[in-house]
């Protein structure tokens, strides 16, 4: 490992309030190294929402477990704790508690449940960076947490993936497992990650990054530049590389990026705070929540419409960054759910959410001027009731 990785890890730790961080290629490498190292094999049931990304999805199946998913409450779009019991077996290993869009999990509910019943709890930061429940920071309620730096994240490295736990125990056999399994990207790879990095910050901008996702999904499909996902992955089958360590060019960016990490922060509950005004200016229902117990850091601010797929395909004409998650229970839309265990009907808020959640952006270029664009956009459509 070299100077400069070692060094992120090591401001990761600090920054994340944990005694350990491992970095990785990707987010999902991050939650597979936290699964194998808690031993998850064949016969291993692990619990998460029916209301998250297929590449979670991906290394519960490549470790032969398979996913239990459980249905969302409406408001956080976070794992109903109320349903949580029920869904536990003598085969659950692992509850995956996942912020959703920035909103903490109900942590007393889900700790609680899982002592009782001999369940570990790792938290999906992926979505979420800075927020609190009762006052302590996300991603530190359960044995390990997994984070990602991919291009639409709180903080982004290209691609990237980070591990916290101040658990030695486990911080041990994660160190092993490093050591003896992880291999490392390619030359090409590292180099069109670079030069992926500088067109980002060069070019994206809140106008013209809906037209910068078509392209680039479409080059990613060609291969002609690092992807977050490729069509391989939406089949539960490990492709030999997969499980690989992140390069010194995401670690440079990453030591940079934490620098301006709590000025980001900063930015993204200043623009959430003013969608809530502005929304509720146009008589339109802000964000809901319990805020006694928590302070949420948003990705980006989710927004329930009846006329979700009308208004994707109007926003890059109309130079409005509109975001589609989840577009499915298993997000994107192209995920064969059966292969994944998932049936229509089993999460029906989840479903229901799918159909109808736009999200619109808080990153550090989305200013006051693109806040008061996109809410002019998004109410010219219409809230469920």
């Amino acid at each position: 490992m070299n100077d400069i990785i070692k060094k992120y890890q090591l401001g990761l730790a600090e920054h994340f309030q944990a005694a350990n961080a491992f970095t990785f290629w990707k987010g999902r490498v991050s939650l597979y190294a936290i699964l194998k190292s808690l031993d998850v094999g064949e016969g291993d049931e692990i619990i998460l929402p029916g209301y998250t990304c297929v590449m979670d999805v991906n290394p519960i199946k490549y470790l032969g477990a398979k996913p239990v998913y459980v249905d969302i409450e409406p408001d956080t779009f976070n794992i109903n704790v109320d349903l949580l019991e029920g869904k536990i077996t003598p085969n659950t290993k692992v509850i995956i508690a996942q912020h959703t869009y920035g909103y903490v999990c109900d942590m007393d509910g889900i700790l609680e449940i899982a002592a009782r019943k001999g369940v570990t709890v790792i938290e999906d930061c992926c979505l979420c960076v800075g927020s609190t429940f009762k006052g302590k920071l996300a991603g530190t309620f359960g044995k390990a947490a997994y984070f990602s730096g991919q291009w639409n994240k709180p903080f982004t490295t290209g691609l990237g993936g980070i591990v916290t736990t101040s658990d030695e125990e486990l911080a041990v056999v994660l160190a092993e497992l490093c050591e003896k399994e992880l291999c490392q990207p390619s030359a090409k790879e590292v180099f069109m990650l670079f030069a992926q990095l500088a067109v980002y910050r060069a070019f994206i901008y809140p106008r013209t990054t809906a037209l910068a996702q078509s392209l680039f999904r479409w080059l990613t499909k060609k291969g002609i530049v690092v992807g977050s996902s490729s069509t391989a992955e939406f089949v539960p089958e490990m492709a030999p590389d997969f499980f690989k360590a992140m390069s010194s060019v995401q670690a440079r960016s990453g030591v940079a990026q934490l620098k301006k990490l709590n000025k980001n922060i900063a930015h993204r509950r200043a623009m959430a705070n003013l969608y809530d005004e502005m929304l509720t200016a146009k008589g339109w229902t802000p964000r809901q929540y319990d805020k006694s117990v928590m302070d949420p850091v948003m990705v980006r601010y989710p927004v329930r419409i009846n006329e979700k797929q009308e208004a994707l395909a109007q926003a890059a004409s109309a130079g409005v960054e509109l975001g589609s998650w989840f577009e499915c229970p298993l997000h994107p839309i192209e995920t064969p759910l059966q292969a994944y265990d998932y049936t229509p009907g089993q999460c029906p808020e989840a479903e229901k959410a799918s159909l109808e959640v736009v999200n619109l952006p808080l990153h550090p270029r989305a200013i006051k001027k693109t806040v008061a664009k996109t809410v002019d956009f998004i109410t010219n459509f219409t809230q469920p009731s």
